[in-house]
This record gives C-alpha cells, structure tokens and sequence, in this order.
C-alpha cells in the first residue's frame, strides 16, 4: 500500500492546476493533481505542503487545505490510497522544480488530459464539487 497526498489547486478564475509526469519517472506523459508521497511520520497535509514547497516552489498551510475526495485503486504492483484536498490560497507562483510541464485547466476540460488510473475518477467528482 502506497499513501499518496494529492491537491486540486484552483485559481482565482476556477481553473485546476495539472502536472505533466516527466520522462524517465513512472506513469511518464500523463497528467496528475500535484502531491506525492506521504513519508513515515507525516500526515497526508504536511505531505502535501512538503511537496508542494519541493515540486512547484510555493508554499500554503493546513489550514488551506480542505478534504475533498480519496482515491483507492490497485496497480498491478502496488495498491494505492491517495486522499485529495482542495486548495485555493498559496503564496508563490506554482513553478515546475522538477521538470513536469503545467497547466491551469478549467474544471469542464480536466477529462482531456489523459492520466493515471488512480486520477481518473476523481475528474468527475472535482469537477462537480468546485
């Protein structure tokens, strides 16, 4: 079982904020909500900041993020449960740190963006609670 911490970030115009997966890492080419995994010790919010701060170079607290959705899907090697918060206040610009491509999607189009199993689902249910 992997925990992994993911974050629907929305702009100020309602617009989601997506990553690209890099060449070279797992699940290359397909679009994702940012997050990562939660380290030993960590809950899924710290997790959060700590990759947010890491992955796109901005910074936000708990208090900002509000439980929306999880994810719990089986990949043929690993099972993954990924809890997803809402977020819409951070400090920064969201930069890619680590080589992922971004884009800010309004909440209608997120479905145009292919992406990993895990994420798919949870397209529907964002889209619908934003």
């Amino acid at each position: 079982m992997i925990l992994v911490s993911a974050v629907a970030l929305v702009d100020i115009d309602g617009r989601v904020l997506l990553a690209r997966r890099p060449p070279g890492k797992p699940m290359a080419g397909l679009w994702e909500f940012p997050g990562g995994k939660v380290h030993n010790g960590e809950t899924p919010e710290q997790a959060l900041i700590r990759e947010l701060h890491e992955e796109l170079a901005i910074d936000t607290k708990e208090s900002c993020l509000a439980p929306l959705t999880f994810a719990s899907h089986a990949y043929d090697d690993f099972h993954l449960l990924m809890p997803v918060f809402a977020c819409r206040r951070w400090w920064g610009t969201p930069t890619p740190c680590e080589g992922q491509e971004l884009a800010w999607v309004r909440p209608a189009r997120m479905g145009d963006y292919p992406m990993p199993a895990a994420d798919i689902p949870l397209v529907a249910m964002i889209r619908d609670m934003l």
